[in-house]
């Protein structure tokens, strides 16, 4: 199969020419015919193991070229597209000849029929059993993304390594920019004074805990149970003059201990599940004072409904991104009363696109360190992560809440915009 510009010019490796399978059968397209009526005729064309292609928008030349290298391909991507093109697109099973990745999951996110697959049983199952999340599978499936080594996620996050959705409040701004925004901005939202007991839940490789530390004086407690990114902001902490200011603890959030004024979670709440947001607002309940307040910030969606399978499957197991009415759980269930709600969508949008073009500028050290399979693997979640946020599949919810009985609350939202974001932290 041949490569597409892009893909030669960011060094991605050859994509051997498949073998010819025998001659496609006309059951073969027919049903690739059927599968493009179904998604309404968008503008791609589709290249079968023998050469035929068939066009799915008529009277137009794609934009988009896909080529199936083998009957069973054909099958699998037809029979479950949201499970199977992930793993054939890494195999090389399935190439895009002609066009850009996000744009091709864009067009099939707009195009796609309402979701019966997502009432299969087995994966209904799977996903039960995994969104259960108790203290052993949430160690598992937090080891199965986060510990994959921070080198690698160093060749394309920012300085403060920041592996949740940035902040652009302004035109032009650079990733490294917008994280210090976000978190200027999440530190606003909480009111930090100096002296404040702040836990977080959840605090990827410290950056914010260090962040709220070093510029509001507030003494931070961070849980995380990946050992790599504990090790990593531990050492961080040592080397910033911290250390005294930032206690990292390899733990799970539901063993949090002491009474704090703030509580903040960013990118935690995805894995979760919402069997335990009860829980997890017991946690909240039990560690804030009376006049604490706090903040959540999680991956959501609109209506309830499981994680992408693919993505669920291979990249980040036991994953749901909640509904805002799914996180109502945590609030009730503590006596918490929400404050605001800002949904940051079309940031992470942008955030990913930064995140795609770095990872695709070290594609080669990537690969370096895995595979090529790798490789594809992350590049179609980056891209259909980029898709998703784009077509509203996905929302980004921040959401800050306090006890029920605190009325020391601010009256307008002047506190977040009144000065302007810092550039660098």
């Amino acid at each position: 199969m041949s490569q597409t510009a892009s893909e030669i010019e960011r060094g991605a490796a050859p994509a051997p020419e498949p073998p010819v399978r025998g001659r496609s059968r006309p059951w073969d397209r027919r049903l690739l015919r059927a599968a493009l009526d179904r998604l309404g005729r968008p503008p791609l064309a589709v290249r079968l193991w023998d050469g035929h292609w068939e066009a799915g928008e008529a009277g137009t030349e794609p934009r988009l070229r896909l080529a199936i290298a083998d009957r069973a391909a054909l099958l699998g991507v037809l029979l479950d597209p949201e499970d199977r093109f992930g793993d054939l697109y890494s195999e090389g099973r399935i190439e895009l000849v002609e066009g850009e990745l996000v744009d091709l999951l864009t067009t099939l996110y707009r195009h796609a029929p309402p979701d019966a697959a997502w009432r299969k049983p087995r994966r209904h199952l799977r996903r039960w059993l995994r969104s259960a999340n108790g203290l052993r599978q949430a160690r598992r499936n937090i080891h199965h993304h986060y510990d994959i080594g921070n080198r690698f996620y160093a060749l394309w996050l920012d300085p403060h390594m920041q592996y949740t959705c940035a902040y652009f409040p302004e035109p032009g701004m650079s990733l490294e920019q917008a994280q210090v925004a976000k978190m200027e901005h999440i530190c606003r939202k909480l009111q930090l004074c100096p002296g404040d007991r702040v836990v977080e839940a959840g605090c990827g490789w410290g950056g914010l805990a260090r962040y709220m530390a070093k510029h509001y004086g507030v003494h931070v407690t961070a849980y995380n149970i990946s050992h790599e990114q504990v090790q990593y902001a531990r050492q961080r902490a040592l080397q910033e003059g911290l250390a005294d200011r930032v206690h990292y603890v390899e733990d799970d959030y539901r063993n949090i201990q002491g009474e704090y004024d703030v509580f903040v979670s960013v990118g935690m709440l995805e894995h979760v599940g919402p069997k335990n947001y009860p829980t997890l607002g017991a946690v909240i309940d039990r560690c804030l004072t009376p006049e604490g307040r706090g903040l959540i910030h999680s991956i959501g969606r609109n209506r309830p409904r499981p994680m992408n399978s693919w993505i669920e499957r291979r990249i980040f197991p036991g994953a749901h991104p909640p509904a805002l009415r799914e996180m109502m759980a945590i609030f009730e269930s503590g006596g918490l009363s929400v404050l605001d709600v800002e949904n940051l969508r079309l940031h992470y949008e942008e955030t990913l696109r930064h995140w795609l073009a770095r990872f695709e500028a070290n594609v080669l050290e990537v690969r370096s360190l895995y595979d090529e399979a790798f490789v594809r693997a992350w590049r179609v979640y980056l891209s259909g992560s980029i898709a998703a946020f784009h077509c509203g599949e996905l929302q980004l919810f921040q959401v800050v809440f306090a006890r029920a009985t605190n009325n020391r609350l601010p009256r307008n939202r002047a506190h977040l915009y009144r000065d302007p974001l810092p550039q660098d932290a």
